[in-house]
């Protein structure tokens, strides 16, 4: 038998590690394993007797002889009640006495027996665990912590053949945990399935339904000295981590959902419990975050790249937990901050961080909760108070900057949750200010030199060394990267931690929206009205104009919109095990109206049993109709159901949305988007990863788009699949802000002395702001005075350009320059008082077109591949200059045709949109047309027309059937004869222009 191939020996390898390399664990033989109390009764004694010497001798006084038996039924009885994690966290109470069965190692070396408890906790590794009294089934390996069980390992050695998939198989099969109180679900605290190769846990074992997770340091688990997965016993299950993983990680989490309820027929809210152990990157992160700031100190900017299906939410929670309570010197007296923040831009919190968090610890007050219901009052009480968490928003903190200005000494640890580019703006700055120590004396800035004063504003506003910044993103941006990212060593810059895009879809946390995607594009003619004559106009804009004007035209709308759901009908219906929803992305609040409306439409005619809800915001006016459109009178929804909610119901199974639900909208049963709106950048990654979360039943997705190129979406989705980073030469030169002032010098608009007397009276924030009026004006008037229309637009240009620069770089700079400052306020407040000029578009061009011809084709349907590998960005560079192009002239008819060679390929008349033949009949029918007078009343000439209209309708019986059928419909018939007659009659009557 050859040495270190057989299971056997991988077992040994472990256990030698284990017991006589670190001299952590000691081995103790299966016959010590009471199969009855599933303990070893001599380890819980040695235990108690090591530790608790006084309370075993107070027990040994009631019990006698029989004081072991006693101790060790009790701990037993505690660990079947109530399982293995409240027992290591609670005492056992006994007769009078509370035994702890474990010491913690304490946060500072304050109290001296508690570090040496600490050390005398007793790690047994048992081999070849017979646990069952029903069989004789074996476990490799199970790890004590005084007598108590807390992990198991089933290993399995590639050179035997077998891997960890075979590990996973024998605990489904062969370790069933009914009326086994060994594997009864919270006694050990994780089961680990250990390979050469890879590690996969679970912590709950209940046959077929098992569900192990990857516990891998990456896709690959590399180590050039020994076995890939060594990390496992060489790292995660020593002596310190292991304990530390009971007190600050694992914990129970109880998950509320709502569900459509098949019985009840309503929604109801589903409640499910499980025991929560950190994945590797989870754990990762917290610790190598933790470690860097115990180096480090106060002042730090750390950014985790974690992907979507990372549990970010849970990783958050244990990070805001340890530094709410961490000593950055074991010697020290004093926590290292005074309150840990965890911001996020949405508005709605998420109260799981909350509830996680007092399942490690449930003293009341640990966690103020500041959301949209409380006051800016609660949240500088929070701070006050030193709450040693507090969740709130990103909109509070500039409500409150300058009175929590005034707190001197106070360190805090800042957690940004879904970091946007929108940290390095004002609303940040507010935040670094509101949170900074070295602006307390702002009352007495009257008295101080200008200079000083500005010099204070700048070092609130920039980088702050009584902050620490902990952002997490799955998509960063370029000003992400540069303002969160680490330096390495050749001055690139990078993500402290990753766990990639790739790795969340490779160990299928999440799906890869990318397969199934399906693309169109649209072909349309649109002609000139001949009654029209022809003009010239701006070309660029009425191109832009003509394409909103085909894409909101009702043949378009319901062109796209039967393909959409005649697709969910034939297929995405079906999917999810018949629950599947699916999404439509409009490109405006107008479109998303036209489309609901169009849907509804279909939908009833095609008599489905379910119907669509739309989301978007305020009220929309549709000129079409003349009506008015909210989300309240189109979804018709019954008393406080939400529109989230309300998708889960079987009558609602498509959400049409603009701008709404794009981000942060997680519903595992959207299955298939539709996309009508252009995308790019992180928005493409944002938006279509609605559909990547999983669940049962859920093994595919579907994107079908009619807009985006394939290869765009692919080339974003590419740029954040791997580590984003950024190299020195690429990122941001803060010299670049003197370039720029520079340009603006040269329009000769600016004073030195106008701002400095603006600087003097802003900095002071005295009571005569009214006099930075004049000043403004002043300035202004030079501007329209002074500068042509091209330098007008350029100066703008160049002065946001400044404005952006400087805003971004005082989050990164460590220099200043108080004329730097000076130059940024005042040209924030001139932007705003300079004269605005409206593009203007050529609206009038919409009355001269009229939609010819329309077609959506299918162009393919394929996988969108992504490689493994990694984005590079590049930080901000000042734009050239706003030189306004030319406006280039042309005739409507040259740039129509520019239009359909474009878009107008293909066409035949079976694309042809119909309105034009009965038009042009309706126009030439003389009979009808001299009813349009003053002598008629409205109701007879609308009596005529009306017939007219009739009679036009039965021509398209033998040519377009369907189209009659449609425009015979008594809602589209009415509305269609009510709109063209209102036309005509303003138009032959009223003498208004068409």
């Amino acid at each position: 038998m050859a040495t270190g191939t057989y299971e056997i020996h991988f077992e040994a390898h472990i256990e030698d590690y284990l017991v006589n390399q670190v001299k952590e664990y000691n081995v103790v033989s299966p016959k010590e394993y009471n199969k009855d109390l599933c303990v070893i009764p001599s380890e819980i004694i040695a235990f108690v007797k090591d530790t608790q010497p006084e309370k075993y001798k107070a027990l040994q006084e009631q019990y006698g002889d029989n004081v072991d038996m006693q101790i060790v039924n009790n701990v037993a009885r505690n660990l079947s009640k109530n399982k293995t994690l409240h027992v290591l966290h609670n005492k056992v109470k006994d007769r009078g006495q509370a035994l702890n069965m474990v010491y913690f190692q304490p946060a500072n070396n304050k109290t001296p027996e508690h570090e040496a408890w600490y050390k005398q906790n007793r790690f047994a590794i048992v081999r070849q665990l017979q646990y069952s009294k029903r069989n004789t089934n074996e476990i490799d390996i199970v790890l004590f912590i005084n007598g108590i069980p807390v992990v198991t390992m089933e290993l399995k050695n590639a050179l035997t053949g077998q891997n960890h998939h075979n590990a996973i198989k024998q605990y489904i099969k062969d370790r069933n945990p009914k009326g086994e109180a060994f594997l009864d679900f919270k006694r050990c605290l994780v089961h680990f399935a250990v390979g050469t190769e890879k590690v996969f846990m679970t912590t709950q074992l209940k046959g077929d339904s098992t569900f192990f997770l990857p516990f891998n340091q990456g896709l690959e688990n590399k180590n050039d000295n020994g076995f890939a997965t060594s990390y496992l016993w060489e790292d995660v299950l020593r002596k310190d981590s292991l304990l530390d993983l009971i007190q600050n990680f694992i914990s129970v989490q109880t998950d509320k959902d709502t569900y459509y309820d098949e019985k009840t027929k309503a929604l109801k809210e589903k409640t499910s419990t499980k025991l929560l152990f950190p994945r590797f990157h989870q754990r990762r992160i917290v610790n190598r975050m933790l470690e860097a700031v115990r180096k480090d100190g106060v002042g730090g900017k750390y950014l985790g790249q974690h992907s979507a299906g990372s549990g970010k939410s849970n990783s958050i929670t244990w990070l805001a937990y340890r530094l709410s309570g961490f000593y950055q010197n074991y010697t020290d007296d004093k926590a290292m901050f005074d309150s840990t923040i965890i911001v996020t831009d949405r508005r709605v919190l998420d109260k799981q961080i909350q509830e996680n968090i007092r399942q490690l610890d449930d003293t009341p007050g640990v966690v103020a909760y500041i959301d949209e219901r409380m006051t800016s009052q609660d949240l500088k009480q929070a701070i006050i108070d030193n709450k040693r968490i507090i969740v709130t928003t990103l909109q509070k903190f500039p409500v409150i900057s300058d009175t929590i200005a005034k707190l001197p000494n106070k360190k805090y640890a800042v957690i940004i949750d879904e970091a946007h580019s929108s940290q390095s703006g004002d609303a940040a700055g507010h935040l670094r200010k509101s949170l900074s120590l070295e602006v307390a004396e702002e009352l007495e800035a009257k008295n101080k030199d200008l200079d000083e004063i500005i010099t204070d504003e700048i070092k609130s506003k920039g980088v702050q060394k009584n902050i620490s910044f902990f952002a997490f993103t799955a998509t960063p941006k370029p000003k992400t990267i540069e303002l969160f990212g680490t330096v390495q060593a050749n001055g690139k810059k990078e993500p402290f931690d990753i766990y990639s895009m790739e790795q969340a879809i490779k160990e299928g946390f999440i799906l890869d929206v990318l397969k199934n995607y399906t693309s169109f594009k649209r072909y349309y003619k649109i002609v000139k009205r001949n009654v029209i004559p022809d003009k010239e106009y701006e070309k660029k804009k009425t191109v832009q104009l003509l394409g909103s004007y085909v894409d909101l035209q009702d043949h378009a709308i319901e062109k796209k919109a039967r393909i959409m759901i005649e697709h969910f009908v034939a297929q995405t219906q079906n999917e999810i095990q018949g629950k599947a929803r699916g999404m439509l992305v409009t490109r405006s609040r107008l479109h998303a109206v036209r489309f609901k409306r169009k849907f509804d439409d279909i939908m009833r005619e095609m008599k489905l049993p379910y119907s669509a809800l739309v989301a978007f915001s305020g009220t929309v006016r549709d000129d079409e109709t003349g009506e008015d459109y909210t989300e309240a009178n189109m979804n018709n929804l019954q008393g406080k159901t939400s529109i989230p909610e309300a998708l889960k119901l079987p009558k609602f199974r498509l959400l049409i949305v603009a701008n709404k639900y794009q981000t942060g909208f997680d519903e595992p049963l959207l299955h298939t988007m539709f996309v009508d709106k252009k995308l790019g950048g992180t928005s493409t990654v944002q938006t279509l990863s609605r559909l990547n979360r999983t669940t049962k039943g859920k093994d595919s997705t579907m994107v079908l788009d009619f807009v985006n190129e394939p290869e765009m979406v692919q080339e974003d989705f590419q740029k954040f699949y791997g580590k984003n980073y950024m190299e020195e030469e690429h990122q941001t030169d803060p010299n670049a802000l003197y370039d720029v002032q520079s340009k603006i010098n040269s329009y000769n608009l600016l004073y030195e002395n106008e701002i400095d007397a603006f600087a003097d009276i802003f900095f002071r924030k005295g009571d005569n702001f009214e006099k930075l009026q004049p000043i403004l004006n002043e300035v202004c008037h030079r501007y329209e005075e002074e500068l042509d229309e091209e330098q007008q637009t350029n100066f703008k240009s160049d002065a946001k350009s400044f404005i952006n620069l400087y805003r971004f770089l005082r989050g990164i700079i460590t220099f200043t320059d108080v004329e730097l400052e000076k130059y940024y306020v005042f040209l924030t407040a001139l932007i705003k008082k300079l004269p605005y000029i409206k593009s203007r578009m050529p609206l009038d061009v919409l009355g001269e077109v009229e939609l010819h011809s329309y077609k959506i084709q299918h162009k393919y349907t394929s996988d969108l591949e992504l490689v493994s590998g990694d984005g590079e960005m590049e930080g901000m560079t000042p734009g050239g200059g706003g030189h306004k192009p030319e406006e280039e002239l042309d005739f409507l008819t040259n740039i129509i045709k520019v239009l359909n060679d474009t878009f107008g390929l293909d066409l035949t008349d079976d694309d042809r949109v119909d309105f034009e033949k009965m038009k042009d009949r309706i126009y030439s029918n003389d009979e009808l047309m001299s009813f349009f007078n003053q002598n008629n009343t409205k109701d007879n000439i609308q009596e005529k027309f009306n017939e007219e209209i009739d009679g036009e309708l039965l021509n398209f019986i033998n040519t377009k059937l369907e189209f009659y059928n449609k425009l015979s419909e008594d809602r589209a018939n009415t509305m269609f004869k009510r709109l063209w007659f209102n036309e005509l009659y303003d138009t032959k009557v009223r003498g208004m222009a068409i």
